[in-house]
């Protein structure tokens, strides 16, 4: 089994490609070992010493890490997600997995839902894509007064970019086709 990794714009995570599928559908953002108890390959992440984040993709599994140089904790995560895959073990353990982040919590105003549905079909089409490749993902959290509210997941989640990317990327983007939005702004 080979497993590529990709440098991520967040120097605190890394990203590994098994060559196979990882998350079905969606995504999951696994943020500390007690929500990993369900996962046998998430459990094997978080017990390498720096550790501190998992994120399942469709076809990547993104590391985080709180300490720790990338030379020394990579052989370890990579030697975790090898033997996972190798095992044959689910990626959940129980009768279903967790469904990816979708709609739960989300908020608006009825009236701006065709506002609405338009952020989310570009954000799926022209942004998640983006995102996914530098191993992340973001997802529509809510809109109110012109202000777009989304939630950044896997390298996103505290990359030092992320905010170039929100203010200057996707808030650009969304003004250019929707002149009801005023700015974007991370949950």
């Amino acid at each position: 089994m080979f497993i590529q990794t990709e440098a991520t714009p967040n120097p605190a995570t890394l990203k590994f490609l098994p060559g196979r599928g990882v998350m079905p559908d969606g995504t999951l953002d696994i943020r500390d070992s007690r929500a990993a108890e369900r996962s046998p390959l998430a459990r094997r992440l978080f017990a390498i010493p720096g550790v501190t984040g998992v994120f399942y993709g469709s076809d990547f599994v993104t590391v985080t890490k709180s300490e720790g140089d990338w030379a020394h904790l990579k052989p370890a995560i990579l030697g975790a997600i090898m033997e996972h895959f190798l095992s044959g073990e689910p990626l959940f353990e129980g009768e279903a997995e967790p469904a990816g982040e979708g709609a739960d919590g989300e908020f608006f105003d009825p009236k701006d839902a065709a506002t609405v549905e338009t952020i989310k079909e570009l954000l799926e089409t022209r942004v998640r894509p983006a995102v996914a490749g530098d191993g992340g993902d973001i997802t529509f959290k809510g809109f109110r007064e012109g202000v777009v509210y989304l939630t950044m997941k896997g390298s996103c989640s505290g990359c030092p970019s992320s905010t170039a990317t929100l203010k200057h990327g996707i808030q650009n983007l969304l003004r250019h086709f929707l002149p009801d939005v005023r700015e974007v702004e991370a949950v």
